[in-house]
This record gives C-alpha cells, structure tokens and sequence, in this order.
C-alpha cells in the first residue's frame, strides 16, 4: 500500500495545493475480483447453494422459527392453488346467463374459499415474518461475532500481509447482508412456489400461455443479475478506497485527535483527504451507470415485447373461442399472478444472488482467517517459568527482504531484569513478540523451560505474560476493567487497589466521579478521561495486577514525570525476584535497574553486559548514552 504526505490546506498563491490521497494498488491473490473469469450461467447457479447456506446458518440459529417458515411456504403455496381453482369454479356462474342474485348464490361458496386462501396466504405471510424477525437478530450477531473472533485470533502476522484489511473490509458487507438475506430467501421461495403453482394451473388452463409468461420474465431476471454483478464489481473495486476512508473517518472526528488536528491546522485538510476518498468510490460508481442502464433498457425491451405477447395470445384464444370466456377470465388472473410470481422470483433471486456475493467474501474471509489461526501444539506451560531460551532465531514480516530479527540466541531467567535498548527498528518489540509467542520464528527455536513454543497451546503462554506495549489500548471501560481487563481474580476489589497503589494512582482513581466504576471514555455521558501519564500508569497496573512468569514493559514512562516513573521502577525492582523481567527503553539511565542488557542494531544483538561494563566498553550503548546526556 503507498501513501501520501500531508501538506496544510492553508493556501496562499505560492503554495502548491494539497496532493490527493493516493490510489491503493494491490498485487497478488487479493488483488482479482473473483467474479472476473466467471461466466453468467455460473453465476446464477450459485443461487441453491446460497440458499442451502441461509437455511444451514437458519437452522443452526433457530430450527423452530426455520420450521415455521418452510410450513408457512407450504401453506402458500396450497393457498395459492386453491384460490385459482375456487377462481375457475366461480367465474363459470358469475359471467353465465341468469338473475344476478342467482348467479351469485351459485358463486357463493367458491367466493368464500377464495377469501379464505386469501386470508391463509396474508396470515401465512405474517407469521413468516414474525419467524423472519426471530432468526435474523441473532444470525447477524452469530455472523459479526465471528467475523470479530477470527480477525482477533489470526496469527498476528496475518496483520501484516498486503490485503488482509481490505479483505476484512470486504467480509463486513457480507456481515451487512446477513441482515436481509434470510427475508430475501424467504421472499424468493414464497415466490417460486406461488409461480409453480399459477404456472401449474395456467398450464391445465393452455399450455401455450406458460412458456410465453418465462420469456416475458427472463430478460429481466437476467438484466438483475447482470446488474448485480456490476454492482459487486464497483463494490470489490472501491474496497481499499472504503477501508482507508473508515479509518481516516475515525481518526478525523474522534475526540483523542482533536486538538493535533486543529491545532496544527490539519482539519481542512482532513475534510478534503475525505471527501477526495469519497468522490473517487462515487466516480467508479457513475462510470458503471451507462452500463446498467444499457442492461435495464435492453432487458425491458425483451420482456415487453414478449409480455405484449402473452396477452396478445390470451385474447387471440377467447376472441377466436378457443377457450371458454370463464375460462380465459381465470387465465387472466393466472397470468396476473403468475406474472406478479415471476416479477417477485426475479427480484428476490437477484437479491439472494447479490447476498451470495458478499457471503462469498465473508465465509472466504473466515476460512482463510482459521487457516491463519495458531496451529501449534497443546502443550501447557507451568508455574514457575524458570528459563525462557532464544536459539539462532530469525524472524521476517510478510513481504519483507530483510529480517527484523536476524539469529539472536538469548537466555533469560527467573529474578533477572534485562534491559533492551536499541535505536528505533532494531528489532526490540519484534524481540518481544517472539518471546511471547505472538509470532513464531522463521528459522531456530524459543522455548520456555525448554519446551518450543510451537508446540505450546498459546493461551498457557499468554496467561502467563504481562505486557506494557509502547502503543497501549486505552480501553472504555470502567477503571476496574481496565485493570483486570475482564479477568478477576478475586471477589473484592482487594487485588485491584494493590496494583492501582503500586503504580500511584489511587489519589486519582479517588478522585473519579465514581472511584473503580467510572467509564474512561470521555465521549459517553457521565464518563471521565485521563492525562496521557495516568494511563500508562494504569497499563501498567494492568501487567502488575496479573502477577506474571513474565513481565515485559516497552517504554513504561515515556508519558510520566520524574516522580511517576521513580515509582514505576521501584515496584520493578521489588518483584522481580519472581519473574522474567524485560525492560525496553530509550532512556538509557533507567537501565541501571538491570541485570543485564542486550543492546540491538539491524536485528542482531551486538552487545550485551552490565550497565558499568557497556558504559566503558566504547560501543553503541556508550555512544547512546553519550547522546542522550548531551543536552
């Protein structure tokens, strides 16, 4: 993916103007619409496997409400049949010879079963679409939360493969569509059987009226179709155009930014990197118009002149006495209802198909997300973690040429601080997740009291790993939460204060309008906000409150003043003695605290010692320090 330089929209005659966003330009198995090569007739034949898969997810949600719906397909389509026949018996007495009243007292009881199938097929239409209503809430929220399940438990490598948003973009449509598509099936098989069964019933009336009905149908369901798949080609072209506009959408009216982005002058800029993301998914939308209503105008043609023909032919055969006047009335509501059927197959059937798309995009999304799903073994990690081993490991992101960490051995053990320094990229964060499991190295080994990790169940890892990122979540959520991040470990808020007084934020916590209870998420009603220094203190407090085999902390107090970040490695110094401890800074001094520290450079480890060791030996660790001391 490329990007563009921001430039302030602030204007005068000898600035340039600002750059337009730049187009996103994918290489690869993400970047063919899989509708390309795919021909019409295929296309439409996806339609049954699609609704064998809206059944399937229906059931699997809510068997009664599936069987409720099926039995209300049943009963309209037997109402259906019913009210035509009932139709042909009255229409013999109503336009015979004979008093009014006479003709219609003969009538009476084929009126009456019309109006009861009438009744049946309004009351079977309702409760299909209370069943509707039962199954599609929870279908949606069993679709999203899986969608949400597997992005969160990929391998965390498969963030970095060129696509992997864009599909996930693209898998959220199919997560929108689940809210229809189970009224869109419903619909279109309602429909089909009401078209069987007039079509039936038109047949035994003259066969000749049926074929004619199809052609007077046809072109228009295949003008729906095509039309569809115009539509899921803009939709599969504005894909990386629509991601990168969500995220600078968020980014752009979120509170967190608002004052970078007004005080460096940056809002109209925003406001026009927007609206260039939304002008270029709108002018890929107009080009595709011509082409749509090509397909509309040529199929509307077809189908009229073949509908002139229907009727035509209908009025040929009672004009000529080729069927009787009651009969040809009965053939003229048939083919009303017929003709509505067919409309309604159409319709619906190309909705169903425009469902199948999207669902395709999802269902792909989440098998290749379980394809990207830790595999390793389950073998679990005890208490305590005496020694975690790194061996020649080497480790590239995807698409990378060259490794961002490159054959470092390193052994760690219980009761020691280590410190890893480094400039920026050397490989220091990549380090730590190797360590912890989140990735797996390429080439060579990371065990954990000699075991490999990948041959660990991660989760035994990660319950026993405390992590204070550089980028920590700020989640909104009340204080304790963000503490235990849902993981309490007992019934009181004893523990929870223990690791709130080991970072120093009591006073403040007391000081929140409802103590461990208030939301932190300023932009809700009745939440609170803290300074950028009270929250990483707070992640801390998370790593802390965990009691971890291993702790690692990358930049614990970039955001914190003298006195917090003295607290911070204070508390770091009185419990190490029971875990693994990793330190990450660029504030070279604070690496006193350690045992022993590792210096990185391009991926490699090119020293490692005591702090008094490294500060004489003239490498870059002194180089470093010399730096940060030259104020």
């Amino acid at each position: 993916m490329t990007s563009t330089d921001t430039h302030s929209p602030q204007q005068t005659d000898t600035t340039p103007p600002p750059p337009p966003p730049a187009e996103i330009k994918y290489s690869g198995q993400y970047s063919v619409n899989p509708l390309g090569a795919v021909s019409f007739w295929k296309l439409c034949a996806q339609i049954p496997s699609v609704l064998r898969h809206i059944t399937r997810m229906s059931w699997e949600t809510d068997r009664r409400a599936v069987q409720l719906l099926l039995a209300c397909q049943v009963v309209t389509g037997v109402a259906a049949a019913v009210l035509l026949a009932a139709t042909a018996r009255a229409m013999g007495p109503i336009l015979g010879a004979g008093a009014v009243v006479d003709r219609l007292r003969e009538a009476l009881p084929a009126l009456l079963v019309m109006a009861g199938a009438a009744a049946l097929t309004r009351g079977a239409g309702a409760v299909a679409m209370y069943a509707e209503r039962r199954i599609t809430p929870t279908l949606t929220t069993g679709t999203d939360t899986a969608l949400v399940a597997a992005v969160c438990r990929v391998e965390a490598a498969a963030y970095a493969v060129d696509g992997f948003a864009d599909r996930q973009e693209a898998a959220e449509m199919g997560v929108l569509r689940t809210h229809v598509m189970v009224a869109d099936a419903q619909r279109f098989m309602s429909a089909l059987i009401r078209m069987i069964t007039a079509g039936g019933v038109l047949s035994v009336l003259n066969i000749l009226m049926l074929p004619l009905l199809l052609l007077a149908v046809l072109p228009a369901g295949i003008g729906a179709v095509l039309t569809a798949r115009v539509d899921y080609e803009i939709h599969y072209a504005n894909v990386a155009d629509r991601n990168i506009r969500g995220m600078m959408r968020w980014w752009s009216t979120t509170p967190r930014f608002a004052d970078e982005a007004r005080a460096n002058g940056m809002t109209d800029y925003l406001l026009f990197w927007y609206r260039s993301l939304s002008e270029r998914c709108d002018r890929r939308t107009l080009a595709a118009a011509p082409r749509t209503l090509r397909i509309a105008l040529v199929s509307a043609v077809a189908g009229g002149f073949f509908l002139v023909a229907t009727w035509g032919a209908l009025a040929w055969l009672a004009v000529t006495g080729r069927v009787a006047l009651a009969i040809a009335a009965t053939a003229v509501v048939a083919v009303q209802t017929t003709l509505a059927a067919l409309s309604q197959v159409v319709v619906n059937g190309a909705a169903v198909f425009h469902t199948s798309l999207y669902l395709g995009d999802m269902q792909t999304f989440l098998a290749d997300a379980a394809d990207r799903a830790p595999k390793r073994g389950d073998v679990a990690i005890g208490a305590p973690v005496e020694e975690i081993r790194l061996d020649e490991v080497v480790y590239r992101y995807p698409g990378k040429d060259k490794a961002a960490v490159d054959g470092v051995s390193l052994t760690l053990r219980r009761g020691e601080i280590v410190a890893v320094v480094g400039v920026n990229g050397s490989g220091k964060s990549t380090l730590t997740r190797l360590i912890t499991g989140i990735y797996l190295a390429d080439k060579g080994c990371v065990s954990w009291n000699g075991t490999d990790l990948a041959d660990v169940a991660p989760a035994t890892v990660w319950s026993r790993t405390g992590l204070v990122p550089q980028i920590f979540a700020q989640w909104p959520l009340r204080v304790r939460e963000n503490v235990t991040l849902g993981q309490p470990r007992t019934h009181d808020d004893a523990a929870v204060w223990e690791a709130v007084d080991a970072v120093g934020m009591r006073e403040a916590i007391e000081d929140l309008p409802s103590g461990l209870d208030t939301l932190l998420a300023r932009e809700t009603f009745g939440g609170a906000e803290l300074s950028g220094g009270q929250w990483q203190r707070l992640a801390c407090s998370r790593a802390l409150y965990r009691r971890p085999s291993l702790l690692i902390l990358d930049e614990p107090t970039s955001q914190m003043d003298p006195r917090g970040e003295h607290q911070i490695f204070e508390e770091i110094k009185a419990i190490s003695g029971d875990r693994i401890t990793i330190v990450i800074t660029h504030r070279l001094e604070n690496t006193r605290i350690a045992d022993h520290i590792v210096v990185m450079d391009h991926g490699r480890i090119t020293e490692q010692g005591r702090y008094d060791d490294l500060v004489h030996a003239g490498g870059t660790f002194a180089e470093l320090l010399r730096l940060s001391q030259d104020r």
